[in-house]
C-alpha cells in the first residue's frame, strides 16, 4: 500500500474522500460503477439538485451568487446532455457524481457547495422517485391507447357470436365485442393501480441526507412542492433505504403484463388454423426459414414472453430488499436496471399490442361454426325448463340426457326434431327452439354486465365516454 497521499483531483482517486491511501482498482471501479445505466436519471437528478439550490439559498445557506451560478452551469451541463456533448466517467462512478464534478468544473467553489445538506443517499432516493413519477405518468396514456383499441375492435362486433369458454371447451356463447371488453375492464383496473402507485412514489427523500436528517435550516416542504411532490417521506432512515414504491411498481407491471399475456394467449389461439377465428395483418407476423407456408404470430408470442421477464424483475427486486437491514446499502444500486427495463419493456408491449389490437381482421363465420360444435346453450334449455317449473337440478339432469342424444347423433340441440326434446321432459313445446339458438341464447343474456348486445353496446357507450 502506497505510503503517500493521493490527490484528491486525480481523475482515477475516489471522488468522495482523502481518508483512503490508495486509488480504487479498475477492476472494482468497473465492478462498482453504475454510471453506465443510471445516466438516464440526468434530467431528475438535474431538476433535484437545482430544487436543492434554490432551497438552500431561501434558507441563507448558500450565497445567491453562488445559487445563479449552480443554475448557470446546470443549464450548461443539461445542453450538453441533450446534444449527447457530455463526457461520462467511469471512474466517478456514478450519474450524480459526473454531474457534481462538470459542475464544480464550470462554476468552481459554487459546485461544491451544492452537496451541502444531502447525500448521495437521499440524492438516489429522489431521482428514482423523480424519474418513476415520470414513466408512470408516460404509461398510463399507453394504458388508456391499449383500452381504446380494443373498444375500436370490439365495436362492429356486438352480435357477432364466439364461442366463450370454460377450462378451454365450449360453454356458452358470447358476442365477440363482449369477449374484447373483458379486457377492457382488466386494463381499467391497471390504470386505477397505477394512479395508486403514484401516489405513494410521489414522496420526496431530499433532507433526510445520509440517514439521520441533517443539522442545516433545510425547507424540505419547499423542495417538495417546487419538484411536484404531494409531501416528504417521515421518517430519515425509511426515506433513504425505501424501495416499497419500486417494488410496488414492479408489482402493478407484473399485473398489467399479466393482462396483456392473457391477451396474447387468446390471439394466438383464434389465428391457429383449429380456431381460424381471427388473422393479423403481415407486419405483426414473421414466417419460417424452412416451412413457406408459415405466418406466425411473433409479436403476440414475444409479448408473453416477457411477461415472465417483469415477473423476473419483480422477483430480483423483492429479493434485492429482503435481507437489508436499515438504511441504505450499497445492494440498492441492484434496484436501477430491473426497474428501467421494466419500464421499458412494458412501454414497448403496450405500444405494439395496441397497433396490433386495433388491426385484427375477425372470421365471424368460423367463430359461430365453433360455438354450434360444443352444445352452447345447453343451459338455455334448462333454464327455459326451470321457468316452466322444474328445479334448476332436475333441469340440468334432463338436459345432460338430451346432449347425451346430440352427441350419439351428432347433432345440436336445436336441431334435434321438437318429438325427440319432448321424450327429456313433458314441458317442453314448440317454442324451445327459439331458445336454442345462438342468436336467441346471446339476447336472453340481458342482466347487466352480460353479453346480450344491447348490454355490450352500453359497456362500450361508458368506455368510450371515460376514455375520451
Amino acid at each position: 500500500m502506497s505510503s503517500n497521499p493521493v490527490n484528491p483531483l486525480d481523475k482515477k482517486s475516489q471522488a468522495w474522500s482523502a481518508l483512503f491511501s490508495e486509488p480504487m482498482s479498475e477492476l472494482v471501479q468497473r465492478y462498482t460503477a453504475s454510471v453506465t445505466f443510471d445516466r438516464r436519471l440526468a434530467a431528475a437528478d438535474i431538476a433535484g439538485s437545482l430544487a436543492h439550490a434554490g432551497m438552500l439559498a431561501a434558507q441563507g445557506v448558500i450565497s445567491a451568487d453562488d445559487h445563479a451560478a449552480i443554475q448557470r452551469g446546470m443549464a450548461q451541463i443539461s445542453a450538453d446532455i441533450e446534444a449527447g456533448r457530455f463526457e461520462w466517467k467511469l471512474e466517478l462512478e456514478d450519474v450524480h457524481l459526473n454531474i457534481e464534478a462538470r459542475l464544480t468544473q464550470l462554476v468552481g467553489d459554487a459546485g461544491k457547495r451544492l452537496h451541502t445538506g444531502r447525500s448521495r443517499n437521499d440524492q438516489v432516493a429522489t431521482d428514482l422517485r423523480l424519474w418513476l413519477r415520470g414513466e408512470i405518468d408516460a404509461l398510463a396514456p399507453l394504458l388508456a391507447g391499449m383500452q381504446r383499441a380494443l373498444v375500436t375492435s370490439a365495436e362492429p362486433h356486438t352480435e357477432t357470436i364466439l364461442p366463450g369458454y370454460t377450462h378451454l371447451q365450449v360453454a356458452q356463447p358470447v358476442s365477440f365485442a363482449h369477449h374484447l371488453l373483458a379486457y377492457v375492464e382488466m386494463f381499467a383496473r391497471d390504470a386505477e393501480r397505477l394512479t395508486d402507485v403514484r401516489k405513494r412514489v410521489n414522496r420526496l427523500p431530499l433532507g433526510a441526507a445520509a440517514l439521520a436528517g441533517t443539522s442545516y435550516p433545510l425547507d424540505r416542504e419547499r423542495v417538495a412542492k417546487t419538484l411536484g411532490f404531494d409531501g416528504v417521506c417521515a421518517n430519515s432512515l425509511d426515506a433513504v433505504s425505501d424501495r416499497d414504491f419500486a417494488l410496488e411498481f414492479a408489482a402493478w407491471a407484473a399485473i398489467t403484463m399479466m393482462h396483456v399475456s392473457r391477451l396474447a394467449e387468446e390471439i394466438v389461439l383464434w389465428m391457429n388454423q383449429n380456431f381460424g377465428f381471427i388473422d393479423l395483418a403481415d407486419r405483426y407476423c414473421t414466417g419460417s426459414s424452412i416451412m413457406p407456408q408459415k405466418r406466425n404470430p411473433d409479436v403476440a408470442e414475444l409479448a408473453r414472453g416477457k411477461t415472465g421477464r417483469v415477473y423476473g424483475h419483480l422477483m430480483g427486486l423483492l429479493t434485492l430488499m429482503k435481507g437489508q437491514p436499515l438504511s441504505y446499502n450499497k445492494d440498492n444500486q441492484e434496484d436501477k436496471e430491473p426497474l428501467f427495463d421494466t419500464v421499458d419493456t412494458l412501454a414497448a408491449t403496450l405500444r405494439i399490442m395496441a397497433e396490433m389490437v386495433a388491426g385484427i381482421v375477425v372470421k365471424p363465420e368460423a367463430m359461430e361454426r365453433a360455438a354450434k360444435k360444443g352444445y352452447a346453450t345447453a343451459t338455455d334449455l334448462a333454464d327455459y325448463l326451470v321457468k316452466k317449473g322444474l328445479p334448476f337440478r332436475d333441469a340440468h339432469e334432463v338436459v345432460a340426457h338430451a346432449v347425451k342424444v346430440g352427441i350419439s347423433r351428432g347433432v345440436d340441440l336445436a336441431e334435434l326434431p321438437l318429438e325427440t326434446l319432448k321424450t327429456f321432459h313433458a314441458a317442453i313445446d314448440n317454442d324451445v327452439h327459439a331458445v336454442l339458438t345462438l342468436r336467441g341464447s346471446l339476447d336472453a343474456r340481458q342482466v347487466q354486465g352480460g353479453t346480450a348486445p344491447e348490454r355490450v353496446r352500453e359497456q362500450m357507450a361508458a368506455h368510450k365516454a371515460r376514455l375520451g
